[in-house]
């Protein structure tokens, strides 16, 4: 069993007691709540004549339901409404906060808790939505929960938890130009598998890692759900706690100076003990797309889908039938493949560093003839900053809408959705049967450069021919 981990010690520093059944009582630093699954553990709350234990340590917001163009109230949508007057009446019944559209920092929800300095090191973060995984990019244990978990978190801000084991995946070496941390993930999760990290935390780590951006770490550790971990996590480091300095969250003065004393004595211990490591070698990762049903059936841009002879044992059931849905032929290229909608957005790929990759590539092009490409701010933060840097007016002379923010197309649990056998390219992070609105849609994922890149040429594109055109700025410069 891991010991000296991150993992290992916020785990302890958060326990409340150690259950019969063989659980833990973990205590729940952050809980950060939505519109879509919060209607309901308030009801059981208020079945029970609960209230919110701790309404200081939950934070809400609205980002699943909501519109990208028409945020006017009412929603055009009655049940969108509901839910988002539901979240309002909770919220303002047990006194959260909520950040919503007239806050001027409504946003999705893993994206403005780390811009407002919410998430930290040593914290434990619980919500409603698979991709909490975001939050550990700050030295953060941050899993997603089921509604009777957040009824749980909301009436005693703890839960029964079973502790995990803990692997360390060291990814050394540099990215080459056109290879992104989206690019890193989904080479981590395609050569491990989807089911891989059942019943383990994810500490990414090595040379690789520590020169990533914090905003390249969120979307590492946002997908580490999709590798089957329950969570994943960065040390903290000097990255980490400047891009937390002056947050409006953050510490200050003499306590921010002590936070951080304390924030480095939580990296895991030089000589810590893991239940299994794994290496990987960035300079053999290349922009990476999925070509099937799975986040792990991805294939470098310049390869072939696979075929069945090249599959891992028992994966061809599961490649057949991703092979017919995507009417994908085996040995057939990916690039060149044609795309309909590109959608440029998600707690995945959201972030003014993403939205700066993709107008790079935008940048005196033009959609493709009859392509449908918008992009979408994780948060009005992201609007504002980027509106202010001109990439809106860069994205719209390339013939992009520009929406407001929102989850918008990842779930399309909102407006924007795909329709029919619609191909989407996206940024987003899962590619499941009928994620993105059609029962028959299919999507590829990349990164927000790859999409772009897929947007002005009409098929899927290996960037790296159309940065080799541009002037790519050194990595960390798009913080």
């Amino acid at each position: 069993m891991s010991t000296g981990t991150l993992y290992d010690k916020v785990w302890a520093l958060h326990r409340v007691a150690d259950l019969p059944g063989g659980q833990t009582q973990l205590f729940i630093g952050l809980h950060l709540i939505h519109e879509v699954t919060s209607p309901q553990a308030f009801a059981m709350l208020g079945e029970r004549g609960l209230k919110v234990r701790h309404p200081e340590r939950t934070v809400a917001t609205v980002d699943h339901i909501v519109p990208t163009t028409d945020q006017g109230r009412p929603l055009a949508d009655p049940l969108a409404e509901a839910m988002l007057a539901a979240l309002e009446k909770n919220c303002a019944n047990h006194g959260l906060r909520l950040y919503g559209f007239d806050s001027g920092q409504q946003g999705i929800v893993h994206v403005i808790a780390p811009e407002l300095g919410l998430s930290q090191p040593g914290m434990t973060i619980a919500c409603g939505d698979s991709h909490t995984s975001t939050h550990g990019a700050f030295g953060a244990i941050a899993f997603g929960i089921g509604t009777s978990q957040v009824r749980d978190v909301l009436a005693s801000q703890s839960l029964a938890l079973d502790k995990l084991k803990v692997r360390r995946i060291s990814i050394h070496g540099s990215l080459t130009p056109g290879v992104f941390a989206k690019d890193v993930a989904l080479h981590v999760i395609r050569r491990l598998g989807v089911k891989s990290g059942m019943g383990y935390a994810y500490e990414f780590s090595g040379s690789c890692v520590a020169a990533l951006a914090m905003e390249e770490r969120m979307t590492l550790c946002n997908m580490a759900i999709e590798a089957g971990a329950r969570c994943g996590y960065v040390n903290p480091d000097q990255v980490c706690f400047d891009y937390l300095h002056n947050r409006p969250e953050a510490p200050r003065g003499a306590a921010w100076h002590r936070a951080v004393t304390w924030w480095r004595s939580l990296a895991s211990d030089v000589n810590a003990v893991y239940d299994d490591e794994v290496a990987v070698d960035a300079g053999e990762i290349a922009p990476t797309v999925t070509w099937g049903i799975t986040p792990g059936q991805a294939m470098a841009v310049d390869e072939v889908v696979p075929t069945p002879d090249q599959l891992p044992p028992g994966e061809e059931p599961l490649a057949q039938e991703a092979y017919r849905y995507m009417d994908l032929r085996p040995g057939q290229p990916i690039a060149g493949t044609p795309v309909d909608v590109c959608f440029i957005g998600s707690c995945t790929n959201g972030r003014l560093s993403d939205l700066r990759d993709a107008a790079l590539v935008a940048r005196g092009r033009h959609v493709a003839h009859g392509m449908k490409a918008f992009v979408v701010p994780g948060s009005q933060q992201v609007a504002r900053a980027a509106e202010a840097e001109g990439l809106d007016a860069v994205f719209a002379q390339a013939g992009f809408e520009w929406r407001r923010p929102g989850c918008s197309m990842c779930l399309a649990m909102n407006p924007d959705r795909l329709e029919g056998r619609q191909l989407s390219a996206s940024s987003s992070n899962r590619n499941f049967k009928g994620r993105q609105g059609s029962a028959s849609g299919r999507t590829l994922l990349m990164s927000p450069a790859m999409v772009a890149a897929a947007a002005v040429s009409g098929v899927v594109t290996d960037v790296r021919t159309l940065l080799s055109h541009t002037k790519t700025p050194e990595r960390g410069l798009t913080e």
